[in-house]
């Protein structure tokens, strides 16, 4: 009897590095002696910013090159990223109407019935009605035990000296229009020393582009006595991000990054959210409130956050990939 052949997968990824991790961490959850993956990475010219109803099945908004690699032989699945990369999803499916399409994330109106499976977070429930919308709750991530276990084997010599419990802080900033305001840093700051004084030990901090360099230097104020290791946006050497997420005793993350809470409670440790006052949409609110309800996670300002400890992880890669490979 001959060997079956695996499935072609394409994972159309384009410049939105939380989507883009997303759809390899489905990747990396597929067995892949039944899925081929293959990569697409979908770049664009100055059209694709117009509304997918005028892109349509088309490659308009797309540059030459990837215009090129968009070519048979066709794969068996698409995975689409992101509401810019639906519109070449269907255009595939106009060369190759066999391939089954795969959504991360909401698409948005145009198009819906052309997908076989869109998966969409449970916090954005209230957008989209269709039969063939399947919700998670969180998204999906890259943090898996193999990943994990590199992160100690590279960081645990760096952090050794640090005393314990090692607190991860994983610190986002402004949000489409909302800004992360002084007040926020001031609140997380205190929160994250009130944490320490609960239940000592050492801090592992980074902060990101969108923190702000007065937000950042209020928050180091505020813990500047706790021994710590720090890696702040601008640094020129090697991102921990990584070692962080693996060498912490617990991770305390701002609320206005899905991605990154989702990975935070992908490790299976105590995660302290920070939501802060007129900062996060309702949308984040309804994320933050579903991973906390799910016992993944407790916002820092609960007066049982120190006490904390996760009743489950998250891993809604596996969850995805189980779903394909019923497609």
């Amino acid at each position: 009897m001959g060997k079956i052949m695996p499935k072609t997968v394409w994972i159309l990824t384009d410049n939105r590095r939380g989507s883009v991790n997303q759809a390899k961490g489905v990747a990396d959850a597929l067995d892949h002696e039944q899925f081929s993956i293959i990569e697409k990475n979908i770049e664009y010219n100055r059209w694709s910013g117009l509304p997918n109803w005028i892109r349509g099945k088309s490659l308009l908004g797309t540059t030459e090159a990837t215009r090129k690699q968009i070519c048979a032989p066709y794969p068996d699945i698409v995975i689409s990223v992101s509401r810019r990369t639906v519109p070449v999803a269907r255009f595939i499916k106009t060369r190759y109407p066999q391939v089954k399409l795969v959504q991360l994330m909401h698409p948005g109106r145009t198009g819906l019935k052309d997908f076989d499976l869109i998966v969409v977070p449970e916090h954005d429930r209230n957008k989209l009605k269709s039969p063939n919308i399947h919700y998670i709750l969180g998204c999906p991530h890259r943090v898996t035990e193999k990943y994990l276990t590199a992160g100690r084997l590279r960081w645990q010599e760096e952090f050794a000296h640090l005393p314990k419990p090692l607190t991860a802080v994983i610190i986002g900033g402004s949000i489409k229009g909302k800004p992360f305001s002084d007040d926020n840093a001031a609140a997380l700051g205190q929160a994250v020393r009130r944490l320490k004084e609960a239940i000592g030990g050492s801090l592992l901090l980074t902060t990101s582009r969108r923190t702000g360099i007065t937000a950042e230097k209020i928050i180091l104020s505020a813990v500047k006595d706790i021994p710590q290791y720090t890696y702040l946006w601008g640094d020129m050497k090697e991102n921990p991000y990584n070692g962080f997420l693996a060498c912490a005793d617990n991770i305390v993350i701002t609320g206005d990054s899905v991605s990154m809470c989702c990975e935070a409670t992908g490790t299976g440790k105590p995660i302290y959210v920070f939501c802060g006052q007129n900062w996060l949409t309702p949308k984040h609110l309804r994320f933050v409130d579903s991973i906390c309800k799910a016992k993944c996670a407790i916002r820092i300002e609960d007066k049982n956050a120190a006490s904390f400890h996760p009743e489950k992880s998250l891993n809604a890669a596996a969850e995805v990939a189980d779903l394909l490979t019923k497609l």
